[in-house]
């Protein structure tokens, strides 16, 4: 569609813009899914959400297609290219003559505005219209930050009310005191920004009539519970029940308070009442691509929603989902919580590696995002990919524990040389998987053949899939074999905030066996950052377990990672603008 542009040359939204003019209106692609007219709803010309019941109701009875499932090494702060190969792979699918139908999180606003950008891809590997896709879509995550923020409008009313009056006059008012705790809320406000000075405030400063005086704060809105549920409710009817039993404070006799209990939760699910439909645009090359729920598998569940996985197994042969960052969180997570919720075993996984990735973990100089690369980074250095190349073999060795067999995709750079490529594929081969060299970034489907191949031959392979622990085992040796096998830490510490937790939900006959969903960095298989490779003889610190009760959630946050991400000095808003000849938003990627 757009492989007339030469992508170390051009910006991503030019060739965007570009392929734009060419592509299929909303209306192309649900006559090519076989979809009714009533079962897709669209938002302008190339914009859909679909009428997921309709469709999962109509093709009860159609056979799945094959489940793959796209993750990666340890990331570089810039990324490693994995939302561009799973839609490189889709164009690669489709160049070969499959059917495939991707599906992806919707990027957030703090990201897009801040360093990362949108998560659309790159190159001639992007998911299309950028713009509506990078700012907005169909107004999902603005739904999901008016929901959580009602829940706080709810709760800090009713706590101002409570401590204003009497029963009496409480009870006039048809108000129940519940007796809620202004030292334990559990939930803040939030915002699809990255927005650190938000992070801790104070509220209801003034009189008695501006709110209560007490600690709060924001989180980014993709981290909210509120996504989480919808990444795994199966319809309408559970995603409300599961709005209901959100926690977002305790009483002064540490009795859960619910949204249930503050009556908000009809409300807030008429706000998310639309959010439950999946969004459907495309790739450059015209394959379809769905998109639901958020990312940030480091602080989030980071995955795109089980309702969106069920309709693309169902209209494709071949059904891609990715997961938020490396295989020791995104892939955990779509291992063990997604693939339990929806019960569908994957055929496949990809694991994207780069050479630069590769080369900072083998000791390469420090990347920061906004700065020029080190050379070292751009030109040839055998010895960095060879020490690097531990972080690969770890990321290998958790996927196989899941009973799948990988497929490398080496996400080739221009930079790149064939002599560091050759050693990585040879590295992996030695592991007995397959390897990939991709150049969809560079050429589209065309660069993504090899990769499709190799899928297409693995999602063949006899596996047993299986959990790596067992759902009625402790929270305590959930986190602990996720420590030790996963990361590779020799135990797990927790702080005495954490202990006390840890000891309330494990005696709550309803909490003991929930999933847990850990909160870690994204840039070490550790909790440190700065730890690069496979780190060795570490503990994992354990600071807080937050309860995600709608969910069925814990969440152990390990480390200091924080759910409002700040915003860097050199941010990608300064280059977004908006042509007034034209109206076209520039510089977005």
């Amino acid at each position: 569609m757009a492989n007339f542009f030469d992508p170390v040359k051009t910006p991503d939204w030019k060739i965007a813009q570009a392929a734009e003019k060419k592509m299929k209106k909303i209306y192309e692609l649900r006559d090519e899914l076989g979809l009714k007219q009533a079962e897709v709803y669209p938002y302008g010309h190339f914009v859909g959400k679909l009428d997921y019941k309709s469709i999962l109701s109509r093709f009860e009875d159609q056979p799945l297609g094959k489940y793959v499932n796209v993750t990666a090494i340890t990331p570089t702060p810039l990324g490693e290219g994995k939302s561009t190969t799973t839609i490189g792979l889709l164009e690669g699918l489709g160049k070969i003559g499959k059917r495939p139908i991707g599906a992806i999180r919707q990027p957030s606003g703090g990201p897009t505005f801040n360093i990362k950008g949108s998560a659309a891809g790159g190159g001639l590997s992007q998911c299309v219209p950028l713009t509506e896709f990078s700012l907005g879509l169909t107004g999902d995550i603005d739904a999901i930050t008016n929901a959580h923020n009602l829940a706080m409008v709810a709760l800090t009313s009713r706590i101002q009310h409570e401590f204003n009056y009497t029963d009496s006059v409480l009870e006039k008012k048809k108000i129940k005191r519940l007796d809620i705790d202004p030292r334990n809320v559990t939930i803040g406000w939030a915002m699809d920004f990255s927005a650190q000075a938000l992070r801790e405030i104070i509220i209801g400063l003034g009189d008695r009539m501006n709110g209560f005086m007490m600690k709060s704060g924001f989180q980014i809105s993709v981290s909210s519970e509120i996504m989480a549920i919808l990444a795994i409710s199966t319809d309408l009817k559970d995603f409300r029940n599961r709005i209901g039993k959100m926690i977002v404070a305790y009483d002064k006799k540490a009795n859960p308070i619910t949204t249930h209990d503050l009556e908000v939760d009809g409300a807030m699910t008429a706000l998310l009442s639309k959010v439950i439909y999946p969004n459907l645009i495309q790739t450059l090359e015209g394959q379809p691509v769905l998109v639901h729920a958020g990312p940030f598998a480091n602080i989030a569940l980071g995955q795109s929603s089980v309702i969106a996985d069920y309709i693309g197994l169902k209209l494709g042969e071949y059904h891609v989902t990715e997961s938020g960052f490396g295989a020791d969180i995104g892939f955990e997570k779509f291992w063990n919580l997604k693939c339990r919720y929806s019960g569908l075993e994957p055929d496949c996984s990809v694991l994207v590696a780069t050479v630069r990735a590769l080369k900072m973990h083998g000791g390469g100089p420090k990347v920061v995002p906004g700065k020029t690369l080190d050379e070292a980074y751009t030109k040839k250095n055998m010895h960095l990919v060879e020490k690097g190349l531990k972080n690969l073999c770890a990321h290998i060795d958790i996927i196989k524990r899941s009973g799948i067999q990988p497929v490398v995709c080496i996400n080739y750079f221009h930079t790149d040389d064939d002599e560091e490529i050759d050693l990585i594929k040879r590295s992996a081969e030695a592991m007995g998987v397959r390897v990939a060299v991709a150049k969809h970034w560079l050429k589209g489907g065309e660069g993504a053949v090899e990769l499709a191949e190799a899928v297409v031959d693995a999602c063949e392979d006899k596996h047993r899939f299986k959990y790596l622990y067992d759902d009625n085992i402790s929270l305590n040796s959930k986190i602990e074999l996720i420590a030790k096998e996963i990361y590779g830490a020799t135990g797990v510490k927790y702080t005495d905030a954490a202990v006390k937790k840890l000891d309330t939900i494990q005696g709550h006959p309803e909490f003991k066996y929930f999933g847990a969903c850990m909160a870690k960095t994204h840039l070490s298989l550790s909790h440190d950052p700065s730890w690069k490779g496979k780190p060795k003889g570490w503990i994992l610190p354990v600071n807080d377990i937050l309860l995600y009760r709608g969910a069925g959630l814990a969440v152990p946050v390990a480390g200091d990672v924080k759910l409002m991400p700040g915003t860097a000095s050199d941010p990608a808003y300064r280059n977004i603008d908006v042509d007034i000849r034209t109206g076209l938003v520039t510089g977005l990627f």
